[in-house]
């Protein structure tokens, strides 16, 4: 608290000026209490028409540069009157309405607020981004009369090309007003402002045709360049994942409001737009492949807009093609890609702050509800129309749900959250894929050690009545507040660190001393294990293992392996010669875990001929043994014994023998004395 003013205090959550509102009595807000909830102290004013009759006191506090206000609804107008005061004014907004004050549970919900407005005080970073340019040419693929009058339509603003792909019979226009021409798409790849597609059976309209539009001769192969596609043909969409694809558009050509809608999108998409750049990539945490072995495809794999593709070692992202969906960022093991819209240690210091500051307001059983722009309308239709959310269901906000991965769902339970709840409305089911795998690999670790939070669910209804039933019975279900103290560490490091953290706490209090619990395939902890029988000790998957998971030692030969190291992505075993390692997904709390343990051990090779220690008694030996039968090593006992030599004997052996260029003992140099022996010898 700072600044008194006419007996009142202004309220600041991370040097952030906080204004609050009850919309005209509309909501129960005591002024006292919700300081107290803050974790500050005086007396604050709570406004009632602050976008009205009371804007002069929001224009007052624009002297500062970052101002919190509790309401989404007139967001453009306060933004607009700080940006005429000042541009560098930031004006952040949160719904305290719909998501607290509005309900049958409005009365407990002071402790939801002032978390709600201490999480939207984290500082937020600008949002990196790529830049996009569209010049206005157009593709319109369809197959008949529809298709043609679209594109009429669009050529009075852009620069139109019509392909018919197995027409049906049109009539030709009066005035050839765009270019018509007949072909199928046989593949298409790029984006906004630059794709590419390639056509079979290419044949431009013939100028000559009467009542039906007929075509000169075809060609295979033909490439066409544009900046944008309509897609009205009957066939499967282009792009695996339409909807994420930046200028294309599919809209179903028998639904007239879709197809005017798509139009009325498209005339809007020329000139440079700015995209977010959702995802960040770095190379060197990247276990996607060593020395052409590959090893982790999860982010490959699970891409719907196939913006991800093997790069030697690591992989490319093409970010002009993502749609950021942060499937990726979620499976990863080790954060070699991160979700970037704003970013990891902005969205958990939101998280550990609204969880924190609810418990510490006196609030109990707080269930996480995570949801994107697609569930905004299902929560303002509850706290419009229904009974509002529980007093108990935080709202926590991110980009995309399926950038929820594995590090929010056990940061929630160790920050206290009883249930995670993640609304995915509208989403199909093979997007929830990589979501599901999370949760799955995050229940079966909390219920290992029997510590009573983290369930999670996955809200994907789309009718708000059904979405409020459910809200309530989950969090009548779960009342009883937590059975171990909720952690206070800052989220920092990166994603294994940020797990590991999580981790250390829930396992503090886990319910006894839980053994290693077995996990799906896919979790990114795990152990290997190696056939002692097979290995040889030749280290490769040493050489392989991108954490340092498996660990040689430079003075004897052995292996060794650090558990809380190993994120499964398997190039230990890819890479082995011998095919004698397997993988484990497991979790392990032991303290051997945490420091390297022995896998397999041999005493040095001493070499035949001199006896100094090289190399592995296995290793030599299965080098011998492979050899033996070789054209260069049969019926040759010393060149078998010159594998079993150091690198000093093998040099030397191979002049020990017989020479067939040799041209004999070199003659001893004469000195003088031989010449004066020499010379006494005549007299």
């Amino acid at each position: 608290m700072e600044g008194k003013t006419a007996g009142s205090v202004i309220l600041k959550l991370s040097n952030k000026t906080v204004l609050v509102c009850d919309c005209g009595g509309t909501m129960r807000i005591d002024s006292a209490s919700l300081v107290k909830a803050c974790g500050a102290s005086g007396i604050f004013k709570v406004h009632r028409a602050l976008c009205r009759s009371e804007v002069a006191n929001f224009e007052g506090a624009l002297g500062d540069k970052a101002i919190v206000v509790g309401c989404t609804q007139e967001a453009p107008l306060f933004r607009e009157i700080a940006s005429n005061h000042d541009p560098d004014v930031v004006v952040r907004t949160v719904n305290i309405r719909e998501h607290a004050g509005w309900g049958e549970e409005a009365n407990r919900a002071g402790p939801k607020i002032a978390a709600l407005l201490s999480a939207a005080a984290v500082d937020v970073p600008p949002t990196p981004s790529v830049t996009l340019t569209s010049r206005g040419r157009i593709l319109v693929y369809g197959c008949d009369e529809i298709a043609l009058e679209a594109a009429r339509q669009l050529a009075t603003r852009l620069d139109v090309t019509l392909l018919l792909d197995t027409p049906e019979e049109v009539a030709p226009p009066m005035v050839m007003d765009l270019e018509i021409c007949r072909g199928h798409i046989a593949r298409a790849s790029g984006h906004l402002g630059a794709f590419l597609v390639a056509v079979d059976g290419y044949a431009t309209a013939d100028p000559s045709a009467r009542s039906v539009l007929s075509y000169l001769d075809g060609q295979d192969g033909v490439e066409i360049e544009t900046d944008l596609i309509l897609d009205l043909s009957k066939r499967a969409p282009l792009f695996l994942s339409s909807g994420k694809r930046d200028g294309y558009l599919k809209p179903d050509p028998d639904d007239p409001v879709r197809v005017q809608r798509s139009l009325f999108e498209l005339v809007d998409l020329v000139g440079t737009f700015d995209k977010p750049r959702y995802v960040d990539y770095d190379s060197d945490l990247c276990v996607h492949s060593r020395s052409e072995k590959i090893g982790c495809t999860r982010c490959i794999d699970n891409c719907p807009n196939v913006a991800i593709a093997s790069n030697g070692d690591g992989v490319s992202i093409d970010n002009y093609i993502c749609g950021g969906c942060g499937q990726c960022a979620s499976l990863c093991p080790t954060g070699a890609v991160t979700y970037a819209v704003p970013g990891p240690a902005v969205d958990f210091e939101r998280l550990r702050i609204l969880l924190s500051r609810y418990l510490a307001a006196g609030g109990t059983a707080p269930m996480l509800l995570v949801y994107d722009h697609a569930g905004e309308e299902i929560l303002s239709a509850i706290g419009r129309f229904g009974r509002g959310l529980p007093a108990n269901v935080l709202p926590y906000s991110i980009n995309e749900v399926t950038a929820a991965g594995l590090d929010l769902l056990l940061l929630a339970a160790a920050y206290g959250a009883e249930a995670t709840l993640i609304l995915c409305p509208r989403r199909q089911t093979d997007a929830l894929g990589g979501l599901q795998s999370q949760i799955e690999i995050a229940e079966t670790i909390l219920k290992g050690m029997s510590v009573g939070v983290g369930r999670a669910f996955i809200l994907d209804e789309v009718d708000p009545d059904i979405i409020e039933t459910k809200l309530f019975e989950i969090a009548a279900s779960r009342t009883k507040g937590l059975a171990f103290e909720a952690a206070k560490f800052l989220p920092l490091g990166g994603k294994r660190d940020r797990m590991w953290l999580a981790l250390d706490h829930l396992q503090k209090n886990a319910v006894g001393a839980p053994s290693p619990i077995a996990l799906p395939t896919g979790a990114p902890f795990g152990a290997v294990s190696v056939n002692l029988e097979g290995c040889t000790l030749c280290l490769a998957c040493v050489s392989a293992c991108p954490t340092g998971a498996l660990l040689d030692n430079p003075e004897r030969p052995q292996l060794s392996f650090l558990e809380r190291a190993c994120v499964q992505c398997g190039l230990c075993r890819t890479t082995c010669p011998e095919s004698v390692i397997t993988l484990e997904p497991r979790i392990d709390f032991g303290e051997s875990t945490r420091a390297p343990r022995m896998l397999n051990e041999e005493e040095p090779f001493e070499c035949v001929r001199c006896g100094k220690p090289f190399g592995v008694r296995s290793s030599v030996e299965h080098m011998v043994d492979k050899l033996r039968d070789h054209s260069m090593f049969a019926n040759d006992d010393n060149a078998l014994d010159r594998i079993r030599m150091c690198a000093d004997c093998r040099v030397a052996a191979q002049f020990d023998t017989n020479q067939p260029l040799a041209l004999g003992p070199r003659p001893r140099p004469r000195t003088t004395d031989d010449y004066l022996r020499s010379d006494g010898e005549e007299d």
